[in-house]
């Protein structure tokens, strides 16, 4: 969620971000040697500030100049530019698992995805598989199959499939339910992410990196997505590729470590950890936190619940709550102290120009003190009739938040909870919210697995979440001296 500032109605046209070449889909394409061209370059400079948009902005200070400086310097093995500084290298104020490139040298990873990683070779093989995308021209290849090719990738496709079908106003409802989400994303066909993978693995030897990095940090995003859908209850322990940039990176471990061979080269373990050590780790007060099943924003003043069996996802400018059963995003938008009129204002919304949207009814209530107004809307689709509902709060004179969900026709009561939840929360509690960080520290004689990760900030999975955190299996151990992350509570 933003921070206190109006956004569009939540449900508006999705990141109109096309990610392809302006020769078009029919022109050549150019090879993986050929350097970034000019209508490149134009593409990547428009679509730079809508990405910053979308994940929370560019950090600064020492820990974005770390990752700039590393950037740059696998992105120069690729032959896209011919100095550094031909490349655009950011660090987003993410708590989303995340990396990519677009053309014109621009190349993106999130802090949390560089928390996870565990020695600056990592870091090199995560952003040169990005700039291998690029090279490679992935994303004009897709283009050229499917005509067009936007950010809006898989999770339109997810939500679209399983409830909505391929109708107008299932894309449209699609769209409106991605907007903010963090969930956008670009797919690339299997080959297309191992060809990415082989030229990331060529970039970290060219620069003198241990070329096994890739299958290390594949490894660890693995172990964290099966540890996030444990977390989430998701007992198969299985990402939905709608809600991952990379899907399945389990299967391309050992891939990656036959690609590397027997080739070996630095690591620089102690240089990164130095470097990352104070990042902030998961969610950003400023944008509010996820805590377990519970949504707090201390500076918007609110909190509520997710269902039970439902995992959230927050944004820039929504948080999306997720479940097998429906789907739902939290926003906001303007507001003129008319609740009723906000929720049909909403409703037009989702539908889009070409559909006319709007709830059977409209029925006002109170909840938790808060003046609040909701509707329900039933929308036929290519697999049958759901339900979409708008569950509005009036926050004062000039501003509501809204919830607005998905799920098939007479089952939107499991949202009923969540919006039962909705409450302000007092500035005592909202002062008690302080980010999680990295503290690096070094392991002293006697200190174990066990030990250190009794240090770490949550109330569940500490052990768990210890050894994802520093790449070690199930049987690892520690010895003195040697460095590992933490999670603590810090300012």
């Amino acid at each position: 969620m933003p921070r206190l500032k109006k956004i569009a109605l939540g449900c508006t046209a999705a990141l109109p971000l096309v990610l392809a070449s302006c020769m078009g889909a029919g022109g050549n394409i150019p090879s993986a040697s050929t350097p970034i061209t000019q209508s490149e370059a134009q593409t990547g400079a428009e679509a730079h500030p809508k990405l910053l948009a979308e994940f929370g902005g560019a950090m600064t200070g020492s820990h974005a100049q770390y990752v700039q400086q590393v950037g740059r310097n696998i992105a120069v093995q690729s032959g896209l530019g011919n100095a550094a500084s031909d490349f655009t290298v950011t660090l987003l104020n993410s708590s989303v698992n995340n990396a990519f490139a677009i053309p014109g040298g621009y190349v993106y990873t999130t802090r949390q995805l560089v928390t996870l990683m565990n020695n600056e070779a990592e870091l090199a093989g995560v952003l040169g598989h990005e700039v291998g995308h690029v090279a490679a021209r992935h994303s004009q290849r897709r283009q050229a199959r499917a005509q067009r090719n936007t950010l809006l990738g898989a999770a339109g496709a997810i939500l679209s499939g399983i409830f909505l079908g391929d109708s107008g106003i299932g894309q449209q409802l699609s769209r409106g339910f991605l907007q903010g989400s963090q969930l956008l994303t670009l797919r690339f066909s299997r080959s297309q992410e191992l060809e990415a993978d082989q030229l990331g693995v060529t970039y970290l030897t060219r620069a003198g990196y241990d070329p096994h990095a890739m299958a290390t940090v594949l490894q660890s995003l693995a172990a964290q997505n099966a540890l996030d859908a444990s977390l989430q209850g998701r007992g198969d322990a299985t990402l939905p590729e709608w809600a991952s940039t990379h899907p399945d990176p389990a299967s391309r471990v050992q891939t990656a470590r036959q690609m590397a061979g027997d080739r070996t080269g630095v690591t620089n373990r102690d240089t990164f950890l130095a470097r990352i050590d104070g990042l902030v780790y998961g969610d950003d007060p400023e944008q509010g936190i996820i805590e377990g099943r519970q949504f707090i924003h201390p500076e918007l003043r609110l909190a509520f619940t997710a269902p039970q069996g439902f995992y959230m996802v927050n944004g820039t400018r929504a948080v999306s709550i997720n479940g097998q059963s429906g789907q739902g995003q939290l926003s906001t938008g303007p507001y003129d102290g008319n609740l009723s009129n906000y929720v049909r204002n909403v409703f037009r919304a989702l539908g889009g120009s070409g559909q006319a949207l709007a709830p059977a009814s409209l029925q006002r209530t109170t909840v938790n003190g808060l003046p609040a107004a909701y509707g329900t809307a039933r929308v036929n689709s290519g697999n049958g009739q759901v339900d979409v509902v708008v569950f509005a709060y009036e926050f004062s004179n000039g501003q509501a938040y809204h919830f607005a969900t998905i799920s098939q026709a007479g089952r939107s009561g499991v949202f009923t909870p969540m919006f039962n939840s909705m409450r302000r929360i007092s500035q005592a509690e909202a002062s008690r919210v302080v980010p999680r960080r990295i503290d690096v520290v070094t392991v002293r004689p006697g200190e174990t697995v066990a030990s250190l990760a009794n240090r770490m900030a949550y109330d569940n999975a500490k052990e768990q979440r210890f050894r994802v955190l520093n790449g070690l299996g199930s049987r690892d151990t520690l010895r003195a001296g040697q460095k590992v992350k933490i999670v603590v509570r810090g300012t």
